[in-house]
């Protein structure tokens, strides 16, 4: 069975969905339903049914999308920056100025025009009608799963993009009666509404058992889970989520120690009914994840407080637009694209100081991540035919 979807284009990239026969890796089983705190109606109608269809959705093309608009920044530096010095001859701060600023990809909201944000919006859309074409609960777990995942962040770079310029996603309000972007029902699959909270609460959450999950879903936000640069599959969702979870607990929006206190994100508070009943499990989760140094700063706190979270809008200019001025006061560059200026003859044309300065930092972080030897690159092996193999080598469950 092949079905085919109208092709849409996003920064010239054709991005279609097409869904094909073809073999994939199966998941575990749902956790007990009694276990989690959802609303029946969705959870049950979603609810993982086996794998009755053997079909394989193709996300080849948001793979190119999300390589061509997402910035990669890095793993973090365990740092908290310094304050940004406001410009010469102003007290005004352009752009990023938080201590988290370097954490986490970024989504090239500035530099999106109308066509791509139209072309968002219909691939969002060509998702959704996949979901009503297919039976998605029927379909092997792992292909559900990345269908769940790519059509939540498909949504949240949609909204944002349109919305745009906004600096905190969560103040973003939506459809007619104006909600929260994460409780808003504007998704639509197979007749039901749904918002991006319920695909992670009502769908994902009680039917997948491995915490994995939490670090799949992006928001947004320079505080939450990093968006990859690929989109996830049946083949590499197990990868991607292994990769995801250890960024995010190894940065300082995830986890850090003040005093004999453990500060997690607050994206963490969602998650805990499903995953995290007792602080124990919670601790071995942060530690499978955690780094030598960061696992002995773990095992010295005595508590636990959910305080962590950048509201800022996962971007390359905080949703913001600095003017360029003219020695006679002259704004010689309204909308922000950035100008060749006589003080600034070498700054890249189209690149806005503040977007500059962010991506200098991030340059300047690498390089004192590689003089220290933090920056390494790693070879994994997995054996998935041996049970006791590397968790990269096991099944989403």
């Amino acid at each position: 069975m092949r079905i085919g979807l109208v092709a849409v284009l996003l920064a010239g990239v054709s991005i279609p969905a097409a869904a094909e026969t073809s073999m994939a890796v199966p998941v575990g089983d749902p956790v007990p339903a009694a276990s989690s705190k959802t609303d029946g109606a969705i959870s049950s109608r979603f609810a993982p049914r086996g794998n009755r269809l053997q079909t394989r959705i193709d996300y080849q093309a948001w793979d190119e999308a999300l390589a061509y608009f997402v910035f990669y920044m890095g793993p973090s530096e365990r740092r908290i920056m310094p304050k940004v010095a406001p410009e010469t001859g102003t007290r005004m701060v352009f752009g990023h100025d938080s201590g988290l600023r370097l954490e986490g990809n970024r989504v090239g909201f500035s530099f999106l025009e109308d066509a791509q944000r139209e072309a968002l919006t219909a691939y969002r859309e060509e998702l959704e009608a996949l979901g009503s074409q297919l039976d998605i609960a029927s379909l092997p777990r792992n292909e559900q799963l990345a269908y769940w995942l790519n059509l939540h962040n498909v949504a949240v770079i949609e909204q944002i993009a349109l919305a745009y310029p906004v600096s905190r996603p969560s103040e973003l309000r939506i459809g007619a009666d104006q909600l929260p972007l994460d409780e808003a029902k504007f998704l639509n699959v197979d007749g039901v509404a749904l918002s991006l909270k319920d695909i992670r609460t009502q769908i994902v959450y009680p039917h997948w058992r491995d915490p994995r999950v939490i670090y799949g879903f992006f928001r947004g936000e320079i505080g939450g889970p990093t968006i990859q640069r690929n989109a996830f599959n049946a083949e590499n969702v197990n990868l991607l989520l292994q990769s995801s979870a250890t960024d995010f607990v190894n940065s300082m929006r995830g986890v850090e120690k003040r005093g004999g206190t453990l500060h997690i994100s607050r994206v963490y508070d969602e998650a805990m009914p499903f995953y995290f009943s007792e602080e124990a499990a919670l601790r071995a989760h942060l530690n499978k994840f955690a780094r030598d140094d960061l696992r002995e700063d773990i095992a010295k706190t005595q508590r636990i407080r959910t305080s962590l979270y950048e509201y800022d809008v996962s971007d390359l200019a905080r949703g913001e637009r600095s003017p360029e001025y003219h020695p006679k006061g002259l704004i010689l560059d309204p909308y922000n694209y950035g100008t060749d200026t006589m003080d600034a003859p070498m700054r890249p044309t189209g690149v806005a100081p503040h977007i500059a300065r962010v991506v200098e930092e991030k340059i300047d972080k690498l390089e004192r991540m590689r003089q220290s030897g933090e920056l390494r690159g790693r070879v994994i092996v997995i054996d998935p035919s041996n049970p006791e193999a590397t968790e990269l080598g096991r099944e989403v469950e």
